[in-house]
């Protein structure tokens, strides 16, 4: 049995490891950071990550539900 890899899905493959990756590393700073600032710049980047992993698989309704999540933990915040 051969098993055609066309361009495409190497470079969704390469796009998906970097993605995967730069999440991890973020998702491990945002829990090892001391500066609160620095830990939420990686917390943002962690999502904007995931929404790529999210996009790369077509579930922008995902997508739709964690920026929705975010919005709304900001405003709940904001609020007290």
């Amino acid at each position: 049995m051969i098993i055609l890899i066309d361009d495409f899905m190497i470079a969704h493959a390469i796009f998906f490891y970097i993605f995967s990756i730069i999440a991890v590393i973020s998702a491990i700073m945002v829990t090892v950071s001391k500066n609160t600032v620095h830990s939420v710049f990686f917390l943002i980047l962690d999502f904007i990550s995931i929404s790529c992993l999210f996009i790369m698989i077509g579930a922008e309704f995902l997508i739709f539900l964690l920026f929705q999540e975010l919005v709304l933990y900001q405003v709940h915040k904001n609020n007290f």
